[in-house]
């Protein structure tokens, strides 16, 4: 049996990668995620980012030149340095928020669709406050009352972007549970914590997966927004953080192009290509999309 359901995972692994191929969205969207990952982590190992090296007096914003690509900020630094560090930093807020976010989302989703019944009633209401209360309100007064700390703007985008996930696994959920092979294995004894975990929960998962690249886009975008706002963590350099540094300093109206723009442009890019993935992702796995 067992061997059975490893090549049934090997078939539909191969079918995806397949289809993945041939979906030119996906393509484009998964070439401009690695170039980045790559120039993020591997570019400011090559290219360190000392945020204590100030340049010389009179180097702020400097415009790009041989000896800074990107020019200087306010304060002298290297801009594209900055920009790799503050890549890596985006990158990785963006990916621990959407574990969190998905975790939550996922149990919550299962619990409520496959228990039923006043859990279910609890469980959405609670759901139906994080998707009523607007969002940003919400965000800024979390990441003000826990500080700035970037472990607490990751655990404060987390657990404000679980709700919609949740909502569309609790529906697979409820379709799931009423399939003959459910009804099989609860009517030979399995337990309600083994059928939600072995059963349900890889019959959602396509969809949690294709999901999850959808909120990182947004786990990102929130990072950019509170980094901006003033609530980032300052001692740690990301494309929000740049952006709010560049407005401080009145970059936009002193013609400093290069020093609001790269970051700017980074997170449109970044954000479009995981919104490409997503959709990409959600087409290969709903075989109704994928016929039309």
């Amino acid at each position: 049996m067992s061997s059975i359901k490893r090549e049934m995972r090997k078939k539909n692994l191969t079918e995806f990668f397949v289809n993945f191929r041939k979906n030119k969205m996906g393509i484009i969207g998964a070439g401009i995620l690695i170039f980045f990952i790559l120039a993020s982590f591997l570019g400011s190992m090559i290219f360190p980012y000392d945020p204590m090296n100030f340049g010389e007096v009179g180097s702020s914003l400097q415009p790009p030149s041989i000896e800074h690509i990107l020019g200087t900020d306010d304060l002298g630094r290297d801009v594209f340095k900055n920009l790799l560090a503050g890549g890596r930093i985006s990158l990785i807020v963006g990916v621990l928020a959407t574990i969190i976010s998905m975790f939550l989302g996922t149990i919550i989703g299962i619990t409520a669709g496959y228990m039923g019944k006043k859990t279910d009633i609890i469980l959405m209401r609670f759901t139906d406050f994080f998707l009523v209360i607007p969002w940003l309100p919400l965000v800024l007064v979390l990441a003000a009352i826990l500080g700035s700390s970037i472990w607490n703007i990751i655990f404060v985008i987390g657990i404000t972007s679980w709700a919609g996930t949740a909502r569309v696994v609790r529906a697979q959920t409820l379709s799931i549970k009423e399939r003959p092979f459910i009804e099989r294995i609860r009517a030979i004894g399995a337990d309600d914590k083994a059928i939600m975990i072995r059963h349900i929960l890889p019959n959602v998962f396509p969809l949690v997966f294709a999901n999850t690249i959808l909120v990182s886009a947004v786990a990102i975008i929130s990072e950019t927004t509170l980094s901006f706002l003033g609530l980032g963590d300052v001692t740690r350099p990301s494309w929000g953080m740049m952006l709010n540094s560049a407005f401080e300093s009145g970059a936009a109206s002193s013609g400093a192009y290069w020093y609001f723009l790269p970051p700017g442009i980074c997170v449109v890019l970044v954000v479009l290509s995981f919104t490409f993935l997503g959709y990409a992702f959600d087409e290969i796995l709903n075989p109704k999309l994928r016929r039309r």
